[in-house]
């Protein structure tokens, strides 16, 4: 058995196209804590070579039943997964869970409702895959092409808007909507008993936390602050890049969002605009993967949220 977690940055090389020749999936599941499972994502961009497989793909081991944490970018990924799991266990896969209404989170449901599983997620990643799918679906055939087949719209079976507690065998796991942060119903799912969150994407460490016009980082740091701190896990599966600890993804994510938001906010008093808030220093952050095509975009983006904050 592999148990282990990393406490320190381990970069992904964004030059390794595959980790794992002969699967789809870009790396092996490895067993984070006992019967915690995740195959680590590339933390390069979705890309041909890797599948679209650019995020964490765990599942939970239980006396009745596996619980899977993500469907993914593919059918072709939700079916490899699926072998996986197949070696490692006789237990049926009995839940998936959609950590958001993105594409490497649901994706893949089509996979998984073939085989008769109930797939939950928050009501509000339901409703934005509902209403984007189509767009995030053919976005997804541009960069996979042939390995696309097989994929289509198949929104969540169950939603929910707060929490859902559920025992399988004698395994404890909370499913939690916590709070706004990185994109709308973003949940973690939390195991009290093992002390480990699967943090889904409201932690990043190993590359640049990515923000869109929808996410407002002040709502984060406050659900950050009020919600996912107060977990005080010890082991942090995040939705991106290796398993680590608190100290790692409070440092890269919402440290990083205080860092940003204060130097918009000095740009913006000083009365910066939004051509030159590009350009704020970053450096600080600068050896995490994915910089040089994110960094310039959130500040724009962090801009454009707090010139109507301060207004």
């Amino acid at each position: 058995m592999l148990n282990f977690v990393w406490t320190g940055i381990c970069f992904s090389d964004e030059s390794i196209s595959d980790q794992y020749p002969g699967s789809p999936l870009y790396s092996k599941p490895v067993e984070v804590v006992p019967n915690v499972w995740s195959a680590i994502g590339a933390t390069a961009a979705p890309t041909y070579e890797n599948r679209g497989h650019n995020n964490n793909l765990s599942f939970i081991l239980t006396s009745e039943g596996v619980v899977v944490i993500n469907s993914g970018a593919a059918y072709i990924l939700a079916e490899a997964l699926h072998r996986e799991i197949k070696q490692i266990t006789n237990q049926p896969v009995k839940l998936i869970i959609n950590e958001n209404g993105q594409g490497h989170a649901m994706l893949g449901n089509t996979y998984w409702h073939e085989q008769g599983v109930k797939i939950l997620a928050h009501k509000d990643a339901d409703i934005e895959f509902r209403k984007n799918g189509y767009q995030i679906l053919e976005r997804m055939k541009r960069y996979n092409k042939d390995k696309a087949a097989q994929t289509a719209i198949t929104p969540p079976t169950h939603t929910f808007t707060e929490k859902v507690s559920l025992y399988m065998g004698e395994t404890k796991i909370e499913v939690l909507y916590l709070g706004a942060a990185h994109s709308p119903g973003d949940i973690s799912v939390w195991l009290p008993d093992k002390s480990t969150v699967i943090a889904g994407d409201m932690a990043f460490h190993e590359r640049l936390l990515p923000i869109f016009p929808e996410t407002d980082t002040a709502a984060w740091v406050n659900t950050w602050d009020q919600g996912f701190e107060t977990l005080n896990a010890t082991y942090v599966i995040p939705g991106h890049g290796h398993p680590t600890n608190m100290d790692q993804v409070r440092k890269y994510t919402r440290d990083y969002l205080l860092f940003l938001r204060k130097k918009i906010k000095i740009h913006l008093e000083n009365g910066g605009g939004l051509e030159t808030a590009y350009y704020v220093n970053q450096s600080p952050y600068s050896k995490l993967d994915t910089f040089e095509e994110l960094a310039k975009i959130n500040a724009g983006r962090v801009y454009e949220e707090m010139e109507f904050e301060l207004d």
